[in-house]
């Protein structure tokens, strides 16, 4: 009698929920990625100690930060940090400022939103430029915005929404987020699909915006530093097709970075029930969510059978069970001479810094795990040539990892 009475859907509706306030970007995994099984043949996606690990430091810079999601550095050294809240702080010779920066924009602090990624202008000592992303809107109707801003003192000043997604969506996920700087001054940043079954829009599901280009949902946008659209992007001359599109037929990115020497653009992408990806990203393609992927329906099932499709481009590691992808760097410093030209890929459900060595062809050799207590969020490379990491806790930490002496 009490099993007639469970509405089903209410059920499942109730498990999504409860996974959007967890905020774990839709990953189930254990948290032990070492020993992740590829699903593509290419690869292995086997990750193993390097005796190089060995010989690592984590220093704890800093701690009491509530669930920082993105950092970047101002030229005379001190760390901007944006805590998922709402909240942009500023870091001084390690030590965490007790007032947060005033005149940040209001956002929408809702299961994997907030606020969310940070930039600095890459001529900040002259113009004084920052760039926030973070969701806006209410839990029935949002999206994800990039704002610009003054920086002076401990006040935002000149606040300016430079970028917003359409169309608008419901609940609290995937809202992507990551901001990368190109060599020639315009700015990537990666936007989710909008979020899992049953989301729809008109109809169907919301994911399958990730192959219209008539839609930002499931993209990577490039703009220039003022908002304005770069004459020379893919899609501009297309008809029905949104003119900041730089890539499309992605899930939710939250993995960015450049190999400066060569422009080259790396992301890591959130799967579903497995499916992560990590792409060589180039302007133009697509990158085949949902149409082609090793990603499962996490109901059960398969979302598509299919894995590869000429005109898609294949994801170069495909890690199941999910590390959930956060941060991403290319190190080009000289504080690790052994890991110069590789990656570093943050996993959330890992709990690892995933060292993923190339050769100097760009092929990859090995993937070695660098444990942490935390849930690994962002990974960057310092202007010192030191790894920094944030990680994602109500007490969340700045680890900066450094040659043991």
């Amino acid at each position: 009698m009490i099993m007639k009475l469970i509405n089903f859907k209410l059920f499942y509706l109730a498990i999504f929920k409860s996974l959007i306030v967890l905020g774990i970007g839709g990953c189930f995994s254990p948290l032990n990625s070492s020993n992740n099984q590829s699903l593509e043949p290419t690869i292995s996606q086997s990750s193993q100690a390097s005796p190089s690990q060995q010989n690592i430091t984590q220093v704890i810079l800093t701690e009491g930060l509530e669930n920082p999601w993105g950092m970047d550095w101002l030229p005379n050294g001190d760390i901007l940090v944006t805590e998922r809240p709402g909240r942009l702080r500023i870091i001084k010779n390690s030590k965490l400022e007790p007032q947060p920066i005033q005149g940040v924009p209001e956002v929408l602090s809702v299961g994997q939103g907030g606020l969310l990624d940070i930039a600095v202008h890459p001529n900040f000592s002259e113009n004084g430029y920052i760039y926030l992303t973070y969701s806006s809107g209410t839990r029935r109707k949002n999206q994800t915005r990039i704002a610009r801003a003054m920086l002076e003192g401990n006040q935002l000043k000149d606040v300016k929404v430079i970028f917003e997604v359409s169309p608008t969506k419901r609940g609290g996920q995937h809202f992507g987020s990551r901001l990368q700087w190109l060599n020639d001054g315009t700015l990537l940043a990666s936007i989710g699909d909008g979020g899992n079954p049953p989301l729809k829009i008109d109809g169907e599901l919301i994911r399958k915006q990730a192959q219209k280009l008539d839609s930002y949902l499931g993209k990577i946008i490039r703009i220039n530093d003022d908002g304005s659209i770069p004459e020379n992007n893919p899609f501009l001359d297309q008809e029905n097709a949104n003119p900041a599109i730089w890539s499309y037929g992605h899930r939710n990115i939250q993995g960015l970075t450049i190999d400066k020497k060569t422009g080259q653009i790396w992301s890591t992408e959130h799967g579903s029930r497995g499916g992560d990806e990590l792409n060589k990203v180039v302007a133009g393609e697509n990158y085949g969510w949902p149409v082609v992927t090793h990603s499962q329906e996490y109901t059960g099932g398969e979302i598509s059978d299919k894995r590869s499709l000429p005109g898609m481009v294949d994801p170069l590691v495909v890690w199941t069970p999910a590390i959930a992808p956060s941060g991403l760097t290319f190190y080009d410093g000289d504080k690790f001479m052994d890991w110069k030209g590789d990656l570093f890929a943050g996993g959330l459900v890992a709990r690892e810094v995933i060292h993923i060595d190339l050769n100097d062809a760009g092929e990859i050799v090995a993937k070695y795990p660098i444990k942490f207590e935390q849930r690994v969020r962002d990974v960057k490379q310092g202007p010192d040539g030191f790894i920094y990491v944030l990680t994602d806790d109500s007490n969340g930490k700045l680890i900066r990892l450094e040659p043991t002496k």
